[in-house]
Parts: structure tokens; C-alpha cells; sequence
């Protein structure tokens, strides 16, 4: 293989190969358990704590740097995670499929989780800083077609599936089986094209795993940490509960409260629409603030994040018959998060902004997964302790806490001005 291989070559797939397992296993698990018969509070608890490995991920990513090359670990990565999805296939027929699939997408996050420390430092060490600037929005766009691949297209593929056989369980096994070869192909582009970059700074790789422990404790000694922290784990409250609770909304019979789709009905509106959307309002968000800069933007992105959730309360009380009024809401959400999202992800880049910054942007990350976490998990009974119509009008009440603590943070008016969009998990 060449050793000065272009970024175009690599760069796409390897970014792709980051964000598809995230989506399959976060996202997609979702409507496969939803269309396979799991109760809601099954599916909010257990898909939850798949967030786990990106919650500890700040813990164990020292040792990644420690041991082997970074090429070599996100390679022996990407290939568990193939192993694994293949094997979730091949465990949907069974009658104990729940829990062995869960077991097994557990072992796939955890390698999902070490793929993305590896690839984040890959491309670092591969490129120079002005190369990392230009390629940032190549990284994003890449990480956004692999979400849109995942939630899109595999679901349509899923619900296709469905209508051809007849029996959901051979459907999703053969699905998972066509993710796991998907997963294989991107293995084998990226051990051929990735460039052998030689590590050449393992001595002082080594001195920041040793010195790991005072990278933490500084963390915990930036200003307004104690709010900084709060608000991290409270801003998402609301959408944390939403993104468990909406696909199974979206599929539930009218009977029980929901909208009586169908699985490939979700691909196309929630995995296609929906991505397109959030895409363009990422990009949006993001020349918003490097324009204004963050304060100037916080609140009206906040706000445009969490109002879209008012086309849910009407969705679950009106049950309209037109399809439309749910691309229409789905759409609007979606944008709006990516709208709004923009800010929140700038000031976790403030958060770690200073010395060590990769390892506290690491750490601010964990507690934002942590954040999503751990509502997610009681959203399943909560929805079926209030119904989808009340359970959304909590997920919007839900938005308030983390609004208040946005208005007592301080950074600087102007943060985030003229900056580049990092990519974000």
C-alpha cells in the first residue's frame, strides 16, 4: 500500500465506517426490537444502556494510544464489529434472541466506542494541522451519510424484507447479515487504503497515559464545573427520552396511540427526511455561529431544538390521516436538532478548550452520553405510564431545565466565530 495514499481516499470511508456501526446499534436496534414484538420498556431500558461505552470510552482510551498503532486498532475494530452484527443475524431466529442480540451489540458498541478514539487519533496523526482544518467538513458530511445509510436505507431494506416474507424474524436476521458484509467490505477498503503512518510519538503518548489521572482531576477544575456539568447532563433530558419513544410512536397501531406506519414508512420519513434534514441544519448551525458567534446563538437554537417537539403533542392527540403532517413534524424536528445541536457541541469545545483539550473534549462527551443514557432508559415506562399524547407533552417540559442553566453559563460573546465544526459521536 502507498504511504502517501490521498486523504480522498481514506479519509470518506474511515469516517463512515465510524458513524454506520454507532447508527445500527443505537438507532436501528430501536425499530428491529420495535417490529420484532419488545415492549417499549424493555426497549428503552436495555437500548439505552447500549450508550455505556461511549459513556466510559474517556476511561479506557489512554490504553489505545498506549498499545499498537492507532490503524491497527480501528482495523481489528471494524472487524469485531462485522463478527458481531453477523452473529446478532444469525441469533434473530431464536426464541432468547433478545438477549443474546443485547449481549452481542453490547461486544459491537464496545468496539464501536474504541474505533471511534482510534480514528479521531488516526487523523490527527496522519494529517497536518492545515490538512485537519480542510477535511474537518469532509469528516462531518461523511459521519451524516453514514447515519443517513443506517436510519435510511437499512430500515427500508428491513421493512422490505418484511412485506417479501412475511415473518419480521428472517427479515431482520437477513438485514443484519447484509449490515455485517457491509461492515466487512469497509474493513478490507480501509486496511488497503489507509496510510502505514508510523507512530512517532510513543514516548509522549505514554507520558500523557501516565499523567492520565492529572488530565482527569483538571477537568474537574474548570470554572463553573459544577453548573458546566449540570447542564451537560440535563440539556438533552428531553430529546434523550424522544429519540427511545418516537420510532415506536411512529409504528404502534392508532389503537394504542401511535401513527400505524410501517417499518419502511419510518425508513423513508424518519431515516431519510429526517437525515436530510438534520444534515442541512447541522451545516446551518454551524455557519450561524461562525458568524455570530455562540452567544449571540445559543437561545434561539436551543429554542429552534426543542419547539419542533410541540408537532408531537398535536401528532399523539389529533392522529391526522395525511402522512404528511408526519414528514412535516419529523422533518421540522430533525432540522431543528441539527440547528440547535451546533451550539450545544460548540460549548462542549469551549468546555475542553486549553491544555488537553482532546482528552477533556473526551471527557465532556462521556457525560453527554451519560446525559442520554440514563433517561433514556425510564423513557419506555414512562410512556406507557402516561401514553404517547402526555408522555410528549413531559419530553417537552423536560427541554425547560436545561434551557434555565444555559442562561447562567459564561464563556465569551464572540466563542466560536469564524471557528470550524468539529465532528462529534
Amino acid at each position: 500500500m502507498r504511504k502517501d495514499n490521498s486523504p480522498w481516499f481514506w479519509i470518506p470511508l474511515l469516517n463512515f465506517a465510524s458513524g454506520f456501526p454507532y447508527a445500527i446499534i443505537i438507532s436501528v436496534s430501536v425499530i428491529m426490537y420495535k417490529s420484532l414484538g419488545i415492549s417499549n420498556e424493555d426497549i428503552g431500558v436495555y437500548t439505552s444502556l447500549l450508550y455505556l461505552p461511549w459513556v466510559l470510552k474517556p476511561l479506557w482510551s489512554p490504553f489505545i494510544d498506549l498499545y499498537a498503532t492507532k490503524r491497527k486498532w480501528f482495523l481489528a475494530m471494524q472487524l469485531v464489529i462485522a463478527v458481531a452484527f453477523l452473529i446478532v443475524g444469525l441469533t434473530i431466529p431464536m426464541s432468547n434472541f433478545f438477549v443474546l442480540s443485547l449481549a452481542i451489540f453490547w461486544i459491537a458498541a464496545f468496539a464501536s466506542a474504541s474505533n471511534d478514539v482510534a480514528s479521531d487519533g488516526f487523523y490527527m496523526l496522519a494529517l497536518a494541522k492545515e490538512q485537519q482544518s480542510f477535511f474537518l467538513g469532509i469528516r462531518s458530511t461523511f459521519y451524516r451519510l453514514s447515519m443517513l445509510t443506517a436510519n435510511g436505507l437499512i430500515v427500508i431494506l428491513g421493512g422490505f424484507l418484511e412485506q417479501k416474507y412475511g415473518d419480521k424474524s428472517k427479515a431482520w436476521s437477513y438485514t443484519m447479515i447484509i449490515v455485517a458484509l457491509l461492515m466487512v467490505f469497509l474493513t478490507i477498503y480501509n486496511f488497503f487504503n489507509t496510510p502505514k503512518v508510523e507512530e512517532t510519538k510513543i514516548t509522549t503518548e505514554r507520558e500523557n497515559n501516565q499523567s492520565f489521572g492529572v488530565v482527569f482531576k483538571t477537568f474537574f477544575q474548570k470554572k463553573q464545573i459544577g453548573l458546566v456539568l449540570a447542564f451537560i447532563l440535563l440539556f438533552r433530558l428531553g430529546e434523550s427520552q424522544l429519540l427511545k419513544m418516537l420510532t415506536p410512536f411512529l409504528i404502534d397501531e392508532k389503537i394504542k396511540g401511535g401513527m400505524g406506519l410501517t417499518t419502511e414508512d419510518v425508513g423513508i420519513i424518519y431515516g431519510t427526511f429526517g437525515v436530510a434534514a438534520l444534515v442541512i441544519g447541522g451545516i446551518l448551525g454551524g455557519i450561524a455561529i461562525s458568524k455570530g458567534g455562540l452567544r449571540k446563538w445559543m437561545l434561539p437554537m436551543f429554542l429552534a431544538m426543542h419547539l419542533p417537539i410541540i408537532g408531537f403533542i398535536l401528532l399523539s392527540n389529533f392522529h391526522p390521516e395525511s402522512v404528511y403532517y408526519v414528514y412535516a413534524t419529523v422533518i421540522a424536528e430533525q432540522f431543528g436538532y441539527g440547528f440547535g445541536f451546533a451550539a450545544f457541541m460548540m460549548f462542549l469545545i469551549y468546555v475542553a478548550d486549553g491544555e488537553s483539550k482532546t482528552s477533556h473534549y473526551s471527557i465532556a462527551t462521556g457525560f453527554m452520553a451519560l446525559g442520554m443514557m440514563l433517561p433514556g432508559m425510564l423513557s419506555g415506562f414512562i410512556q406507557e405510564y402516561l401514553g404517547y399524547g402526555n408522555f410528549f407533552i413531559w419530553v417537552f417540559l423536560a427541554t425547560i431545565p436545561g434551557l434555565i442553566l444555559s442562561r447562567f453559563l459564561i464563556f465569551p460573546a464572540d466563542f466560536g466565530k469564524k471557528l470550524e465544526q468539529e465532528k462529534t459521536n
